[in-house]
């Protein structure tokens, strides 16, 4: 049965300069610092691509950040993948641990988590559970 934690963060993206700049390459890279608060307790750094179109409210991303912190009284880090779109307006996230990245008490971990942005502010919901490692021994 998974575990959920539950809380707020907050974000700084730092534009970088885009590998592509060719006219309506539409593309960009940033880095992610996030503060996290909550059932999940710590920070996290990481970085982003993003993909624009002619449609204003269509776009892409991909992300990877490393957290760093206390989830539930374990410490440890851990690597979150995402992979977001809008279509047209309609927004798809999806945000996945990536596996094995789980170190110190947080080894093992494996979960997914949603995020919730309303009147600025961002909330996560954060779905996990740990597995048994099988080291063959």
């Amino acid at each position: 049965m998974p575990k959920r934690a539950k809380g707020t963060f907050e974000v700084k993206l730092n534009p970088q300069p885009a590998y592509n700049t060719a006219d309506g390459a539409l593309l960009g890279r940033m880095s992610i610092d996030k503060q996290f608060h909550g059932d999940l307790n710590g920070t996290s750094q990481g970085e982003m691509l993003t993909a624009g179109s002619s449609v204003k409210s269509s776009a892409g991303y991909v992300a990877v950040e490393r957290v760093t912190g206390t989830l539930n009284g374990k410490t440890g880090s851990f690597a979150l993948q995402h992979s977001g779109t809008m279509n047209r307006g309609t927004p798809h996230l999806t945000i996945n641990v990536v596996p094995d990245s789980g170190t110190g008490q947080l080894e093992g971990l494996s979960g997914t988590m949603a995020i919730d942005i309303a009147a600025g502010k961002h909330s996560y919901l954060f779905e996990y559970t740990f597995d048994t490692l099988d080291t063959g021994i």
